[in-house]
């Protein structure tokens, strides 16, 4: 009986294991039936624009993966499914999930100070890797972009003055609430994690870390990241891949740090990349850690109600998009080139649940 039962046991998982879809060099594909749903989302992420004025949704590309297979997938304009695109603020999210295997090597705790890897954060002892992690380490930043450029922290950094040294011209801004109480978006808080990054791998192995920690796992071959001066990630801002690479880190993410058989990041740290931050300011936006969610710290609803709670996304200016829906078995990756601010998270999301699974949030 007890070896029946082992065997049984083992014809479990194996058929578990087998349920599992995974990409190799190439993602497997089901293509969608076309339904009038699926039109109707094709209707919302590619309508017509004038390219004159650039108002109104632009998507570039638009790729979906269910349990591990492309379903829909469309391009537009120059970019194709071969073409590297800017992720913008995406950026963040695959840093924290660079950060993620170093948190699995141990080469840093939540709790340690910044400083201890940055040393120009001297200065600010008391903001934690952590603080960063939740855009909370209460410098006095300003995250304006083209409609306040002369009051623009990014845009200094980005551009101007502190286009040179990034984190250095981060870490030399006041402090304007204490570390790790206030949820304020920086650009500048991702730059010094990318600094900090550096401290922590050592300065042979950090322009390579990337990739050699989770892009040649996860067999992302397109990825560009830019630096500045100092040879720093632009950890905020400037990493670019196809649609189906990005993709790829969706489904790392999907399934709570796994790929294949091998546990990528800790459980530890997707739990806390996904665990809503408790800002004592007010903020309309639900910030977990380098990642967005569905979901408040107060347990109330998160800003996309017509998809599921679990449902998280890293987000980029002009709509890039990195939607995970676990509770579905969907990533979806858009690149796009909106300038009015007319596209809705939430109303892509809706259409898409429904071509692909034929149903709304439950």
């Amino acid at each position: 009986m007890r070896r029946l039962l082992f065997t049984l046991f083992l014809f479990l998982i194996a058929c578990q294991t087998a349920a599992e879809t995974w990409p190799d060099e190439q993602w497997p594909a089901h293509p969608l039936a076309p339904s009038a749903a699926l039109n109707d989302l094709e209707a919302y992420a590619f309508p017509p624009r004038d390219e004159q004025t650039r108002k109104g949704i632009r998507t570039d590309a638009l790729l979906i993966i269910r349990n591990g297979e492309v379903v829909y997938e469309r391009y537009a304009g120059v970019t194709k499914a071969e073409t590297p695109h800017l992720t913008w603020s995406i950026s963040k999210s695959i840093l924290a999930t660079v950060l993620g295997v170093a948190f699995g090597e141990n080469r840093f705790t939540l709790s340690d100070p910044v400083a201890r890897f940055y040393p120009p954060f001297n200065t600010h002892p008391d903001i934690k890797i952590q603080d960063l992690l939740h855009w909370a380490s209460g410098l006095d930043w300003q995250e304006d972009y083209e409609y306040a450029p002369l009051n623009s922290s990014v845009v200094a950094m980005l551009y101007t003055r502190g286009c040179g040294d990034m984190a250095r011209f981060t870490a030399e801004h006041d402090v304007a609430s204490a570390p790790g109480t206030s949820y304020r978006y920086s650009s500048g808080d991702s730059i010094v994690l990318a600094a900090a990054l550096k401290g922590m791998v050592g300065d042979a192995a950090y322009p390579d870390y990337p990739w050699t920690a989770l892009f040649d796992p996860l067999g992302i071959n397109s990825a560009v990241w830019e630096t500045d001066a100092t040879g720093t990630f632009v950890g905020s801002s400037y990493a670019y891949m196809t649609a189906r690479d990005l993709a790829r880190i969706g489904l790392l993410m999907q399934q709570g740090g796994r790929w294949q058989n091998r546990q990528l990041l800790p459980k530890a740290w997707v739990d806390f990349n996904l665990t809503p931050f408790a800002s004592q300011t007010a903020t309309h936006e639900a910030p977990g850690g380098h990642w967005w969610l569905n979901k408040t710290a107060g347990g109330q609803p998160g800003p996309w109600p017509d998809a599921p709670p679990d449902t998280f996304a890293g987000l980029g200016h002009w709509g890039q998009a990195l939607y995970v829906i676990p509770s579905a078995g969907l990533v979806i990756v858009r690149y796009a080139d909106d300038r009015d601010g007319s596209y809705d998270h939430d109303e892509l999301l809706k259409r898409a649940l429904k071509a692909v699974t034929g149903e709304g949030v439950q």
